[in-house]
């Protein structure tokens, strides 16, 4: 599960795009695994996940050649595994960037929401670099990428609906069905949203200021002590002198 400063990223960013906090939080706990950062090189970096074949069909001649013969391009898909570890990845990444940098950036799915690389000018994005900026300007920049494709694709109403079948479909491809994709999200959903209706009580009541009663103010009336020695002192001494208290 994501920690506390990523969901408050997360339900952030969906509040300035108008989206249920937890619909997205759903989508990105299914493409990520409730992880959003691994620890690369003692830095904390998005997940990335690279295609063989993506790579090998941005590629020509020469570059082509060495990048199969390294074991990182492929016609078919799925042919070149990922290692098991996210650093390891990032290795093999910076591999098949050394043969050509953009390519090998647009043939990783990257960050919480497992966007292409490939995406970056149909998202809008002036270029792949813009868009792996994006992925590693922290959970924020994550989310703010996987927002971009679900308005681009146009499956804002479907997440706003839950429908998890039509979002599925779109996010995840025809073949959604076969590792349960919309029931993961379901269920994820129904987890975010009953965790939000129970903090909300929880955070009014926080913020909630007790009313103060103000106590009546009463008037003093007892006579100061200074002031009534003071008469009984002149009172004394104009007797004693035969003339009026001054």
């Amino acid at each position: 599960m994501f920690d506390q400063d990523t969901i408050t990223e997360i339900t952030a960013v969906a509040a300035t795009l108008g989206l249920e906090p937890a619909a997205l939080l759903a989508v990105a706990e299914v493409e990520s695994g409730g992880k959003a950062f691994a620890l690369v090189d003692g830095k904390p970096e998005p997940l990335i996940r690279f295609e063989g074949h993506y790579f090998d069909k941005r590629l020509s001649g020469d570059k082509k050649l060495q990048a199969r013969a390294a074991g990182l391009a492929s016609p078919l898909a799925g042919a070149v595994a990922n290692p098991r570890t996210q650093s390891a990845r990032w290795k093999l990444l910076a591999r098949a960037a050394a043969i050509d940098r953009a390519a090998a950036y647009e043939s990783v799915s990257w960050g919480i929401g497992q966007v292409m690389g490939a995406h970056w000018a149909w998202l809008g994005y002036s270029s792949v670099d813009a868009l792996v900026s994006e992925a590693r300007a922290g959970a924020g920049g994550q989310v703010r990428l996987m927002a971009r494709f679900i308005g681009k694709a146009g499956l804002k109403a479907a997440l706003a609906a839950h429908d998890w079948h039509a979002f599925a479909r779109g996010y995840n491809g025809p073949q959604y069905r076969r590792n349960a994709y919309h029931s993961k999200l379901a269920e994820a959903y129904r987890r975010h949203a009953a965790a939000a209706r129970t903090q909300k009580p929880q955070q009014e009541a926080a913020t909630r200021q007790p009313v103060v009663t103000p106590k009546p103010v009463v008037a003093d009336t007892t006579p100061k002590k200074s002031t009534a020695l003071g008469l009984l002192a002149r009172f004394f001494s104009a007797i004693s002198g035969g003339g009026k208290p001054r």
